[in-house]
């Protein structure tokens, strides 16, 4: 598979990167302690309660600096925080609901900070879906929550490892429930946001998409199922008549290789499960999750919470740095875009 990945687009532009700390008592705050700030061209300011932060930091043994965010300034050597006190105090490993409104609202000062464009993107550490709706707030992930605040109808989760990007029609859904969402609309839609951003966020010029079929054998002519013939494939030919670059429907287990994916930019599957295996297995400890289709860019990182590892120095941050590191490319694209028109 082609891949444009980290050339600078602009390297006298210094992205402005505000990082979401995540559930306080999971790996979030453990690998922001392993941020060299220096290592980054960008100015990093982490959302989350600084004394949280120091402390964890402490135990882990890291000697980095938090400084309080002041707009007009800058610590080339230290981690700027904008402190959001916790709700309750925090144990490493051990959840607490209390703390469900102080997550959110991470989530929320980051990406209104974008919004208001005092950033240029937002980076998130992992969030425990399970605690959240446990507080009795509804809440299904970062790309729908995230969504919602910038009004946005059609978000799109974008997994990127090494040299794979792989874009999802159906993100956090039932597998009972994904051939209902599967229609003609959402997969114009998606294909649609991610050719643009492809261009304007990635640098691609004139990106080559592949999609999954639904079904084994991509339905294997209707023997196996009937939504190619009848949803994806019209759906294909009329992006075509838009001059978007793509092809298929394909099976999934034959599009993941090494032959089928040497000419794609990206590959497009049908639900959560289809295409993030892959992705994991490629390379679990540097996936990077971007959601595309909002006004602003965000990353964050491809794992979870980790509980078990949480206050202990097991926790990797590759992933985390890769976001980051996404992050920056994807803000100077958008920059050098911005400045050429």
């Amino acid at each position: 598979m082609k891949l444009t990945w980290f050339f600078q687009a602009n390297p006298m532009h210094e992205p402005r990167i505000i990082i979401s700390s995540g559930e306080p008592a999971g790996i979030g705050p453990d690998i922001i302690a392993s941020i060299d700030p220096c290592k980054f061209a960008a100015r990093l300011v982490i959302v989350g309660d600084k004394e949280m932060l120091r402390s964890r930091a402490a135990a882990l043994g890291s000697k980095i600096k938090f400084v309080d965010h002041a707009d007009e300034a800058r610590s080339d050597d230290a981690i700027e925080v904008i402190d959001q006190p916790l709700e309750q105090s925090v144990v490493a490993g051990e959840l607490d609901s209390a703390n469900s409104g102080y997550v959110l609202k991470l989530l929320e000062t980051s990406c209104k900070a974008c919004l208001d464009n005092r950033f240029d993107a937002m980076v998130t550490a992992p969030v425990q879906k399970e605690i959240i709706n446990r507080a009795g707030i509804k809440f299904s992930g970062h790309t729908e929550y995230l969504a919602d605040i910038c009004n946005t109808p059609r978000p799109v989760m974008l997994l990127i490892a090494e040299q794979l990007r792989v874009a999802l029609v159906t993100t956090h859904l039932p597998l009972r429930q994904v051939a209902d969402a599967i229609n003609a609309s959402a997969i114009r839609e998606v294909i649609e946001i991610l050719d643009r951003d492809l261009r304007q966020r990635f640098g691609i010029a004139f990106p080559h998409i592949k999609v999954c079929g639904l079904n084994p054998h991509a339905g294997e002519n209707g023997y196996l199922g009937d939504e190619e013939i009848e949803i994806i494939i019209p759906a294909l030919s009329s992006l075509k008549n838009q001059d978007i670059n793509l092809s298929g429907p394909y099976p999934a287990d034959t599009l993941f290789t090494d032959h089928m994916l040497a000419d794609a930019d990206a590959v497009v599957a049908m639900y959560h499960d289809q295409g993030l295996p892959v992705v994991k297995h490629i390379s679990f400890h540097n996936a990077v999750n971007t959601t595309l289709g909002l006004p602003i860019i965000r990353t964050s990182v491809d794992h979870g919470t980790a509980l078990n590892l949480a206050g202990t120095p097991a926790a990797r941050p590759d992933s985390l740095f890769a976001a980051i590191d996404s992050a920056i490319f994807q803000s100077r694209n958008k920059f050098h875009n911005a400045s050429s028109s």
